[in-house]
């Protein structure tokens, strides 16, 4: 379901949303945001919003409003749900990105958010749900989609896996 194109266009939108968060936050607290209130990352993508052409903005938004449209007729299809990894590898400790190469950390984040952003943008109800346990006691996820408007299947078929591999006590050696 990837598509080409996909990339380029979510990665216009993303400093924009950064950049609107951080207005978000202005306005809901009284108190702007600078560079020491956010992650080096963050302000990155503030930053780069600010080159971001209003017609290149649109043209984005566009592009995945016909993506989310396409994705759609997968499920219309006859498909229920959609299977897939919440990560592409394990998760990774804290402090793994390299901070002090802002795009080694960016390609790093976006590699990161491969099987979750379709989804982000579309719309659909997705879970994740932590099926196994790294070694060191890292959960990862088993992520399922449905079509829009479907969170009941959702939450069926979730309650049935949890119910077969019950995850309440289960805790990563650091939580909060």
């Amino acid at each position: 379901m990837d598509e080409e194109g996909f990339g380029h266009h979510f990665g216009v939108l993303f400093p924009a949303f950064a950049h609107f968060a951080l207005g978000w936050w202005h306005r809901e607290t009284g108190r702007p945001l600078g560079r020491e209130d956010v992650e080096p990352l963050t302000w990155a993508l503030v930053e780069a919003a600010t080159r971001i052409a209003a017609a290149d903005y649109l043209a984005s938004v566009e592009w995945l409003q016909a993506y989310s449209r396409r994705m759609a007729a997968w499920w219309a299809g006859g498909f229920d749900l959609l299977v897939t990894p919440t990560l592409p590898h394990p998760p990774l400790p804290l402090g793994s990105y390299p901070a002090d190469d802002l795009r080694r950390t960016a390609v790093a984040a976006i590699k990161t958010v491969t099987f979750t952003a379709p989804f982000n943008v579309t719309g659909q109800p997705a879970i994740s749900l932590p099926l196994h346990v790294t070694p060191d006691g890292l959960p990862v996820g088993v992520q399922l989609v449905a079509a829009s408007s479907r969170e009941d299947i959702l939450l069926r078929i979730a309650s049935q896996v949890e119910l077969a591999r019950p995850w309440a006590g289960r805790r990563p050696p650091v939580c909060a």
